[in-house]
C-alpha cells in the first residue's frame, strides 16, 4: 500500500512536469527588421528595468501623485499641476522619459490612468508604491513586505508556542516529535524549507532572474532559468505533497485530532518559509537546511512504522499476529 502512494506521488510529479511543453524558439528574421531609435530604446529599457511601453500596474500604497506638466519643466521648478490615484488604481505606462540633468532620478515614467488622465513620475518613486498587474506578482509583493513578514514571525511564534502546548497536554501527534505513521508531512516540511532557501538564494546571486519573474511570472518551470525553474517545480510539489499528507491524515487520525494536526503542520511549515528565507539570506541558512534535513529524516525514522498489510481486510499492522480490525491471523 505504502509503496504504491508512492509510486502514484512519483507518476504525479512527472506527468505534471511533462505536461508543459516548451516549445522551442523560431528563428526570426530580427537582422533584416530595423527598428526605429525609440523601438532600440524601448529594447534596452526593457531588458535593464524589465518593464516598458504599455505595462500595467496597480497602485498597492494608499494613494501616489503624479505631475500633469512635463518632466522638463518640472525639474526647472516652474509651476506644476498634480493630480492623486488611489489605491488599487489600474496605470498603464504610456511614456518613458531620461533626463540626465536631473539629481534625483533620470528616469521619469508617464503613467495613463482608468480615466485617461496622463501623469509623471520618477521610477524611483514609482515602484515601492506599485505592483504588477498579475496575482502571481501581488502574491510575492506581499511575501516580500518587511512589516507583514515581522508581523507574520510574531504571530506564528505565538501561535505555534500554544499549539505545540496544547498537542503536548494532549499527548497528540504532530509533525517531527509524534508524528503519524507517514512519511508525506516531514517531505512537505523539507520541500518547504529548501524552496524558502532556494527563494533567498536566488535573490542573493541572481537578483535580475528574480526582478525580471517578478515582472513576468509565470507558473510553468520550462519557460523560466534553472534555478527558478527548480523553484517553481518545488512550488508545484508542495501542493501535491500537501494533498498526499491531508489525505493520510484523514485516514489516520479522528477528525479533531486530525484539525489538530494539520495546524501544527502548517505552523511548522510556517517557521520553515520564515528562518530559511531570512536565515540564507545571511549564508548562515545553508547549516541550518542541512542540520534540519539530517534532524527531520532521523526523527522519521525513529518512529515505529507500518510494516505489514492483513490479509485479509488490507488494514495496515505494525506487526505479525491478529488483525486488531478483524481479527485474522497473519503469519
Amino acid at each position: 500500500m505504502r509503496r504504491s502512494k508512492i509510486i502514484v506521488l512519483i507518476l504525479l510529479i512527472v506527468s505534471l512536469l511533462t505536461g508543459c511543453y516548451h516549445r522551442p524558439a523560431i528563428k526570426s528574421r530580427a537582422s533584416l527588421v530595423q527598428y526605429s531609435e525609440k523601438q532600440l530604446d524601448s529594447i534596452y529599457f526593457s531588458s535593464t528595468h524589465h518593464y516598458t511601453y504599455r505595462y500595467n500596474f496597480l497602485v498597492k500604497s494608499d494613494s501616489l501623485v503624479l505631475y500633469v506638466q512635463q518632466p522638463v519643466e518640472i525639474v526647472n521648478n516652474m509651476n506644476t499641476d498634480s493630480f492623486t490615484v488611489k489605491h488599487h488604481t489600474l496605470l498603464v505606462v504610456s511614456d518613458i522619459h531620461i533626463v540626465p540633468q536631473d539629481s534625483v532620478d533620470s528616469v521619469w515614467i508617464q503613467l495613463g490612468t482608468e480615466n485617461a488622465r496622463f501623469g509623471w513620475i520618477h521610477e524611483s518613486r514609482l515602484l515601492p508604491k506599485v505592483v504588477p498587474d498579475d496575482p502571481i506578482s501581488e502574491c510575492i509583493s506581499t511575501f516580500s513586505d518587511t512589516h507583514l513578514l515581522i508581523f507574520l514571525i510574531i504571530i506564528v511564534i505565538i501561535g505555534f508556542a500554544y499549539l505545540l502546548r496544547t498537542i503536548l497536554q494532549k499527548n497528540a501527534k504532530i509533525v517531527h516529535f509524534n508524528d503519524i505513521d507517514s512519511f508525506y508531512p516531514t517531505f512537505l516540511c523539507l520541500i518547504v524549507a529548501l524552496a524558502a532557501a532556494l527563494y533567498a538564494s536566488i535573490q542573493i546571486f541572481v537578483p535580475d532572474v528574480w526582478q525580471d519573474f517578478y515582472y513576468h511570472p509565470t507558473l510553468d518551470p520550462f519557460r523560466v532559468p534553472m534555478l527558478l525553474s527548480f523553484f517553481l517545480i518545488l512550488v508545484w510539489a508542495m501542493l501535491i505533497v500537501g494533498l498526499a499528507a491531508l489525505d493520510d491524515i484523514r485516514k489516520q487520525l479522528p477528525f479533531g485530532d486530525a484539525i489538530l494536526y494539520t495546524f501544527g503542520l502548517a505552523g511548522v511549515c510556517a517557521i520553515d518559509y520564515i528562518l530559511f528565507s531570512i536565515s540564507t539570506l545571511y549564508f548562515v541558512g545553508y547549516v541550518l537546511l542541512a542540520f534540519y534535513y539530517y534532524f527531520a529524516i532521523r526523527q522519521y525514522l525513529k518512529h515505529d512504522h507500518v510494516k505489514y498489510v492483513c490479509g485479509n481486510c488490507g488494514a495496515e499492522l505494525k506487526h505479525k499476529g491478529r488483525c486488531p480490525h478483524c481479527g485474522a491471523i497473519n503469519d
